[in-house]
């Protein structure tokens, strides 16, 4: 399985020198980075040269690192059935950056992106119907985003005077909980306090 690996990763990298940044194998997979604007030819290649035969689209999944000057990760994963082999495709770029559209190559990227679009806000050109896809009508922000906040900017509730379901501002602070972390084997601070209670009356 190695073997096969490092002879794909040899053949992809000559015929598509200039278009893989990095390329490894890690717990037995392929890995390859490439540029956003090199996107739609590293996957046209990978999907239609005989070496490689990625056919099947598995998922693309999105990545935050907020640090970082290219801020945003790509991960497609495709799988070759043909050849029994599994490749990760990675693409960085920047918050305002747009993403070329698999939709044409792999019909099946339609959902996948727009759950990326909604989760993440990342952009992708030339989709034939980018918009939420798991958020409610109206939703603001992107959950998966690093500073999102855990709380949402919005709450829902029924309103019985209006007779609807209405949307307001959420009122609660990041902060509004103090947690004991305390291992419940040796008991949470009240359950202490109580058990010395307990002995305190005992005694007396």
């Amino acid at each position: 399985m190695l073997e096969n690996l490092k002879k794909l990763e040899k053949k992809i990298n000559g015929e598509l020198a200039s278009k893989i940044s990095n390329s490894l194998i890690q717990y037995d997979e392929l890995i390859i980075e490439v540029q956003c604007e090199d996107l739609i030819h590293v996957v046209q290649f990978l999907r239609s040269n005989e070496n490689c035969k990625f056919r099947q689209l598995i998922d693309i999944a999105g990545v935050d690192y907020p640090e970082d000057e290219k801020r945003f990760h790509l991960i497609y994963l495709f799988l070759s059935h043909e050849k029994n082999t599994r490749i990760k495709l990675i693409t960085k770029f920047n918050i305002d950056q747009t993403v070329q559209s698999l939709t044409k190559i792999f019909p099946s990227a339609n959902w996948m992106e727009r759950e990326v679009f909604d989760m993440y806000g990342i952009k992708f050109k030339n989709h034939p119907d980018l918009r939420r896809i798991l958020t409610d009508y109206g939703f603001k922000g992107h959950p998966l985003r690093k500073d999102f906040p855990m709380t949402g900017f919005n709450e829902v509730r029924y309103s019985e005077k209006e007779k609807k379901v209405i949307y307001e501002p959420v009122k609660l602070e990041q902060n509004y909980r103090n947690f004991d972390f305390e291992s419940p084997w040796e008991g949470t601070n009240y359950i202490k306090e109580i058990k010395n209670l307990e002995k305190d009356d005992k005694k007396n």
